[in-house]
């Protein structure tokens, strides 16, 4: 935004997902706007490189096609999406246990009540629980008692020991923690869009989902590697010393530059999670399908290369593994070990292509969370983030169209 240029009406700190979506509401409902981006590229967490001919997410991601915010932004077919299988292989002391999705694969009903996976009763009642979550009206959902995710499982008449083969393991590399304290509310909120949606990966990466939300802005709306240093009665101090005024300012950024910019800002704590990528010549799971451990050794564990080929070169498959924050316990020797274990193959050949390391990975959501708070904290003063509302693609884009909503609810006073 050069300073010939008349100041835009808001300025927009931060180019993930909803700085994003503030932008583009605010530029449909006719304002101008800036978009001020620290690093050279759009997306924040959701970005995605190319190590050594991989595609490599920054941390393991998971598109969900029934985000409400995704079917209003995106072209889906334009990312040429490709799936996961619509269920889990869990490790066990006894070996490996299929547990799919039986609204999908009926015929996998049967399997369940053989092995140590669910019995009659679980399977009624996770019947039971899917039935109202993913059928019933949200509101009600919303509107519930909060208690943690283990609490509101166990009301459900889910069993303890079908908590913890199933729901722990899986549900912990959804909420990154592994005692099952998040919101239920949250839960069900979750297990619902999961239910309803298709979990997958765009073919370019998951950087390519930021990437056309930018690519439908006008041109020079984002200014790249342009931190902000600090707000102003005008506008925004930038790092280098020059100032872009506006009549509003949002921050869309992660927690560490907002409550620097924002002081006394109300931020949750985040969790971190480590995501190692392995290359085989060998496929060591030859399907799209989310691996977890009872052990809890890892988060999950995937060959990522299964669900979306261009995601390694050919000749080699790609695996991503994440752990609860910044490494495995024993390090990536003792991690690969547990891989070879869960896989039933030799890891010793593999090759750690690089790791990435998200320290606001998700913010943490105890009961009882709000389901969504006020982005204004002061006067021509905004915020958005997933930490504003539940932690999710869907969470963030929601955040960005509250505070757009809301300034330009201010600014027509």
């Amino acid at each position: 935004m050069p300073a010939s240029r008349r100041a835009p009406d808001v300025l927009v700190i931060g180019a993930g997902l909803a700085g994003l979506a503030c932008a583009h509401d605010l530029l449909a409902a006719g304002r101008t706007v800036g978009v001020l981006e620290a690093s050279d590229g759009v997306g924040g967490r959701v970005r995605s490189d190319h190590v050594d001919g991989f595609v490599i997410d920054r941390g393991f991601q998971v598109f969900n096609t029934s985000y409400p915010q995704v079917k209003r932004r995106l072209v889906l077919r334009d990312l040429r999406l490709r799936r996961f299988t619509p269920g889990v292989l869990v490790h066990t002391d006894r070996g490996r246990v299929r547990l799919a999705d039986p609204t999908r694969a009926p015929r996998t009903v049967s399997s369940l009540l053989s092995g140590p996976s669910a019995g009659p009763g679980d399977l009624l009642a996770l019947a039971l629980l899917s039935a109202r979550d993913m059928l019933g009206p949200v509101g009600p959902l919303k509107r519930a008692d909060d208690h943690t995710t283990r609490t509101a499982l166990a009301a459900a008449g889910i069993s303890e020991e079908f908590t913890d083969l199933f729901f722990r393991p899986f549900l912990s590399g959804v909420f990154l923690e592994d005692e099952l304290e998040t919101s239920g509310r949250v839960f069900h909120l979750v297990w619902r869009s999961m239910l309803r949606g298709t979990l997958c990966l765009p073919a370019a990466g998951i950087g390519s989902v930021p990437a056309q939300l930018a690519d439908a802005l006008p041109t020079d709306t984002v200014r790249f590697e342009s931190p902000a240093d600090l707000l102003t009665d005008d506008g925004v101090l930038l790092a280098d010393g020059t100032e872009a005024a506006a009549s509003a300012v949002v921050v869309a950024t992660g927690p560490g530059p907002a409550t620097r910019l924002l002081p006394g800002l109300d931020m949750p704590p985040y969790r971190v999670v480590t995501t190692y990528y392995h290359s085989a010549s060998k496929v060591p799971l030859a399907e799209p399908t989310l691996l977890t451990d009872t052990r809890l050794r890892f988060l999950n564990s995937c060959v990522l290369s299964e669900v979306v080929p261009g995601y390694a070169p050919a000749g080699s498959a790609l695996i991503a593994t994440s752990v609860l924050g910044e490494g495995a316990t024993g390090g990536e020797g003792a991690l690969r070990d547990a891989l070879a274990q869960t896989y039933e193959t030799d890891t010793a050949d593999w090759d750690l292509v690089t790791t990435r390391t998200v320290h606001d990975a998700l913010p943490a959501m105890p009961p009882p969370q709000p389901l969504t708070r006020t982005s204004r904290v002061g006067p021509g003063r905004y915020v958005c983030g997933d930490h504003r509302t539940t932690g999710s693609v869907q969470g963030a884009l929601a955040s960005g169209a509250r505070a757009a909503r809301e300034i330009l609810r201010d600014l027509s006073r």
